[in-house]
């Protein structure tokens, strides 16, 4: 999976809307191979990342989990730490 693309499930807060599509754009750019795509297929590019953040949406609201919301500064923190020890600290 892109890297870009994070978890966004059983956060407290929730995803945002604004969330979901920056990962349905990121997933939709992985898999066409376009950073930004041309003229020509600009319409079909943002019709795939609606589609996509749709379904994004819907598995979303559709989970469920017994697990408590984790939160986000805490897993940023974590985030932060495995890249430190895989990169170094700059």
């Amino acid at each position: 999976m892109c890297r870009n693309i994070k978890t966004l499930y059983n956060f407290s807060p929730p995803a945002t809307d604004e969330e979901i599509r920056a990962s349905a754009i990121q997933f939709v750019r992985k898999i066409s191979g376009f950073t930004h795509p041309s003229k020509a297929n600009e319409d079909a590019f943002n019709q795939a990342v609606d589609q996509v953040a749709k379904a994004a949406q819907d598995l979303l609201g559709s989970l469920v989990t017994m697990a408590p919301p984790r939160d986000r500064e805490v897993e940023a923190a974590k985030a932060r730490a495995r890249s430190a020890m895989r990169f170094g600290v700059s």
